[in-house]
């Protein structure tokens, strides 16, 4: 199985010292974003819960790591607000904080829906607020959110999960209609099944083996093919993209 060599990816100028923002940036999918933002030269911010993990990539990256709960909005966006006051406007924001834990249907209580839709959906919505004043003030931004390739394949046990991931997309049209007069782009990435630590926790290796079988190309997904498509579209060599989501599944069906 073949995987891109480093030195053979792309580079983006239009991204150099551009500030970004990445949501749930500490680890899997979050922590390749962080990685390949820093790579392009972009000034990353990133926020997360987890202090030992973020801590450990923002010493590797030279990226900043703000520890904030995504399900508290006040404090979300008076974060994103403050760091702009200070450092100047987001020119990219990506929303890709989620949690996709296993639920059983007959076992969902309106308390867990509410929790659910607070982790994987509504702060998606506002982050995209807090950075939109700077974004017009700059005269154009870019805002990629992340969905997922579950509720597509209609998965078991995901149907808070999925409902959120699914609810993204139309996010994602709603925003790019909304902000586009503005010279906002808003995209979607839908991520297949990336191998990452936390995945791994669902596989077996038959299983695995079972992910690779079912795609049209054979290999494991990383971080970091989704953060190619991620930085691609944060780009201004993507300028003219927006309201659609984009798959990286290896053509998984």
């Amino acid at each position: 199985m073949l995987a891109q060599s480093d030195d053979l990816r792309a580079v983006y100028p239009s991204l150099r010292n551009k500030r970004v923002l990445v949501t749930g940036g500490g680890s899997g999918i979050g922590a390749g974003i962080v990685e390949a933002f820093a790579e392009q030269g972009s000034r990353v911010t990133f926020v997360d819960i987890l202090n030992g993990e973020s801590e450990a990539l923002s010493a590797k990256t030279g990226a900043r790591f703000e520890r904030v709960d995504l399900k508290d909005v006040q404090a979300t966006v008076g974060c994103i607000k403050g760091l702009a006051e200070k450092e100047g406007a987001f020119d990219v924001l990506v929303n890709n904080a989620a949690n996709d834990d296993r639920h059983k249907f007959d076992q969902v209580t309106e308390k867990y829906w509410d929790d659910r839709l607070a982790v994987n959906l509504k702060h998606q919505f506002f982050c995209a607020q807090a950075v939109a004043p700077g974004m017009r003030a700059n005269g154009k931004g870019s805002i990629v959110n992340l969905g997922s390739i579950s509720w597509h394949l209609a998965l078991p046990d995901l149907v808070l999960y999925q409902t959120c991931k699914a609810a993204i997309e139309g996010l994602t049209r709603a925003l790019a209609r909304d902000l586009g007069g503005d010279n906002i782009r808003v995209n979607c990435v839908v991520p297949g099944n990336i191998r990452t630590p936390r995945q791994m926790q669902w596989y077996t290796p038959e299983g695995e083996a079972a992910i690779v079988d079912a795609q049209c190309i054979k290999r494991r997904l990383e971080p970091r093919d989704v953060a190619a498509l991620v930085t691609f579209l944060a780009s201004d060599d993507a300028g003219g993209m927006t309201g659609h989501e984009h798959f990286v599944d290896a053509g998984w069906r």
